[in-house]
């Protein structure tokens, strides 16, 4: 997602009371994580229970309470997603007073994976009314953010939310069946998909595919300048095993299989070697790539922990994500119980603000871990608040995803 320069974008509160909840006495080294994956083995790992002991019945009460805190919780201070007018809804940054293809397109994926098909609708029904493309350069892309009313900020795209509407979608048709028109999710995810892979051929070059054809790996942004470096935080290989599967066109399958081997190779480049720290933005030989501060780890790179620990937990592929995942979790936890929410790649803070998505997200690299501080992060998972306030919406989506994922509950719905 296309954010604004760090310093607008403030996170405040202390975070990792953790000495506190008893998470320090954690010093048992872990069993390495299974392979091959879930994928192939249709088993997904609950690690609330394996290092928490917690039941299914309150791992199920926990989702239950973020489901109906940031679906329909109080209008000020809880809640994210707002329906309106017209069976449609929308998800809302309500720190910065707008709605993001990110937010919704993670919205959707948290509905589908706990079958709820009304709430996606109405998600989705207002992503194409007021921010689909129908016509013009930008036919069959979203415009990244918009005002609440629905009115365009910026007209531009942003690749992770299309990537995850694709995703969400799939799964949704393989979960619920195809309905007409919108609602028909395997038609629109295979031709989302479509358009992120071809726009641009043969065109001008004024808007490109979502995908460089050269270093296989996704975009910034599809224009000009955007598609010339990368965000690691939108490479997603666990989704693209997926795609390469279920493409309707060989020829895009082909193409596909390239990624996920492309977006491994990415995030060992990109990953600082003692601190296991990835940019925000990236070069596509994982240089950092310098803009505004984005060369260091920001508020987007904290879901490269989850990308790469979720692309482990279904399709092990790559041992190094093992390795990976221990040392990034071993800096942050050698932070201490208040965890800055931004750094340099080499592990200084560049704030005294913390944020609950950065625990959230190391929780989910606890699937790809081995070492004692997996468990210390899952423990601080399940014993971290609600997300509220002003800045909810990133937190509280990404605590909502942590919670799936980390619980085995965020599942593959193959066709």
């Amino acid at each position: 997602m296309i954010r604004p320069p760090p310093a607008v974008r403030g996170r405040a509160g202390p975070l990792l009371a953790l000495a506190a909840a008893g998470i320090l006495a954690v010093t048992a080294l872990r069993a390495a994580p299974p392979a091959p994956g879930a994928f192939a083995t249709g088993r997904y790992r609950d690690l609330f229970k394996e290092d928490l002991g917690r039941s299914d019945a309150e791992v199920d009460a926990k989702l239950q309470a973020a489901w109906q805190q940031l679906f329909y919780g109080n209008d000020d201070t809880q809640r994210v997603y707002y329906p309106v007018a017209g069976d449609m809804a929308y998800v809302a940054d309500i720190l910065h007073r707008d709605v993001r293809t990110e937010g919704l397109s993670y919205a959707m994926m948290i509905a589908v994976q706990l079958n709820r098909q009304a709430e996606f609708n109405r998600i989705w029904k207002w992503a194409n009314v007021h921010m689909y493309h129908a016509s013009g350069p930008l036919a069959g892309y979203y415009a990244w953010h918009c005002r609440y009313d629905g009115t365009p900020i910026h007209a531009g795209p942003a690749p992770d939310g299309e990537e995850w509407f694709v995703m969400s979608l799939f799964f949704a048709a393989h979960r619920w069946g195809g309905g007409e028109g919108i609602f028909n999710y395997e038609h629109e995810a295979q031709t989302i998909l479509r358009t992120m892979i071809h726009k641009g051929d043969g065109g001008d070059g004024a808007v490109t595919s979502m995908f460089d054809r050269e270093h296989h790996q996704v975009v910034f942004v599809p224009s000009p300048r955007g598609s010339q470096f990368t965000d690691p935080s939108y490479h997603l290989p666990a989704f693209y095993e997926l795609w390469a599967r279920w493409a309707a066109d060989p020829a895009d399958r082909a193409l596909l299989a390239g990624l996920a081997p492309a977006s491994r190779e990415l995030f060992r480049h990109a990953a600082n070697p003692r601190t296991g720290l990835m940019p925000d933005y990236a070069n596509f030989d994982g240089t950092p790539h310098v803009a505004w501060g984005h060369e260091d780890f920001r508020f987007d790179a904290y879901r490269t922990l989850s990308n790469l620990a979720l692309d482990y937990a279904w399709f092990a592929q790559d041992p190094w994500a093992v390795a990976q995942s221990n040392r990034v979790l071993a800096f942050l936890r050698s932070q201490g119980p208040h965890l800055a929410n931004q750094f340099t790649l080499d592990g200084r803070p560049l704030t005294d603000l913390s944020s609950p998505g950065l625990p959230a997200m190391a929780a989910v690299a606890a699937l790809a871990a081995d070492s004692p501080d997996g468990p210390y992060f899952v423990r601080n998972l399940w014993t971290m608040d609600i997300p509220s306030g002003s800045e909810r919406y990133y937190d509280g989506l990404l605590y909502f995803l942590a919670l799936l994922e980390v619980s085995g509950r965020f599942r593959i719905y193959g066709p």
